[in-house]
Formats: C-alpha cells, sequence, structure tokens
C-alpha cells in the first residue's frame, strides 16, 4: 500500500502586538508610564526588596493594556 507523504504545514508565529510597536505611542513615553507604574507598585509593598522585575513586569503588562483600551475606544 502507498501513502502519499505530505509535509506538514510551515508554523508561523504571530507577535502579539504591542503598545511598544504602536504608531500612536513613542517607545521612551511608554517607558516612562511604565517606570512610574513600577513605582507605584513597588511603593504599595514597601520596598521590599527582590520584587523589582516583578514589578516591571506587571506594570508593563498595566500600561499596555491600558493603552490598548485608549486605543479601542
Amino acid at each position: 500500500m502507498v501513502t502519499k507523504s505530505t509535509s506538514p504545514a510551515k508554523k508561523t508565529t504571530r507577535r502579539k502586538a504591542s503598545a511598544a510597536s504602536s504608531p500612536s505611542i513613542d517607545a521612551d513615553f511608554r517607558r516612562q508610564l511604565v517606570a512610574a507604574e513600577a513605582y507605584f507598585r513597588a511603593e504599595r509593598r514597601g520596598f521590599a526588596a527582590g520584587k523589582e522585575f516583578d514589578d516591571w513586569i506587571a506594570a508593563e503588562a498595566a500600561v499596555d493594556s491600558r493603552l490598548r483600551q485608549t486605543q479601542v475606544a
């Protein structure tokens, strides 16, 4: 029995569009927004050491979410 061999379809990955790649906001301005948000998150937890990276990542998510909301509205 002969079966036709087909190669798997080429997988493509899509990059999630972020506010940083949006032409409506300057990358430096976004960085400033993220830095301010990260600072306020650190302030709320008493500036305890060891969570700076987590603060930054959470701040990026919060800022990007707000930016998407304003672009949709």
